[in-house]
């Protein structure tokens, strides 16, 4: 049994409930993201030829995690599309603009998980809400749950790594530009990765 819960196909009404693993419980309770040290990031194809990489800055979020229950455990995010960094100021200041996120009309992207399954091992999958430019669309992420551990402050922390694919397009971020030599300049299909640490809550 892991963090999010574990689907077993042998499972039955008759079948008897597995003892709780005294670890996994004890890491029930409610988590709050330490933007200081997660990442938000994405990978776009520039000009068919190379990655441009991309995170946000400004983000919230937290977390709950069931060890007796993993089923029960969510995850929700916001995040200030702001402060977004591409390493350009230009170009991210072109995404901030009405071709890309419309930052001004819409200046939240939020994550509402809404199930989640055990994969085997440390390997998780995780499938939520996403809302971009006013637009819901579903998510799946695929996790690695990275351990749990109490820092020297004190703070018992939990990690993930995740990672996700989505075409941009199904969200409205359709602006584009033509190559002479065929393509075009940002790919459609946006790769997400994700670094998470997250503090128990007192």
């Amino acid at each position: 049994m892991g963090i999010f819960g574990r689907k077993d196909s042998t499972e039955t009404e008759t079948a008897a409930p597995s003892a709780v693993n005294p670890e996994l419980a004890a890491l029930t309770g409610e988590y709050t993201i330490d933007p200081a040290h997660s990442t938000l990031g994405f990978v776009a194809r520039h000009a068919m030829v190379t990655n441009v990489k991309g995170k946000f800055l400004d983000f919230n979020g937290t977390l709950h995690l069931d060890g007796s229950d993993p089923a029960k455990s969510t995850a929700s995010i916001d995040v200030k599309m702001d402060s977004i960094d591409t390493g350009s100021a230009d170009r991210d200041g072109h995404l901030k603009s009405a071709d890309f996120f419309k930052i001004e009309e819409f200046p939240t992207m939020t994550f509402r998980s809404t199930s989640a399954e055990y994969l085997g091992g440390d390997d998780y999958r995780i499938t939520g809400d996403l809302e971009i430019l006013g637009t819901t669309k579903p998510l799946t992420i695929d996790l690695e749950f990275n351990g749990a551990a109490k820092d020297p402050f004190g703070n018992e922390r939990v990690g993930f790594e995740g990672k996700a694919e989505i075409l941009r397009s199904e969200w409205g971020l359709t602006w584009n530009a033509a190559l002479e030599t065929g393509g075009v300049l940002v790919s459609d299909k946006i790769k997400l990765n994700f670094d998470i640490s997250a503090i128990k809550n007192a």
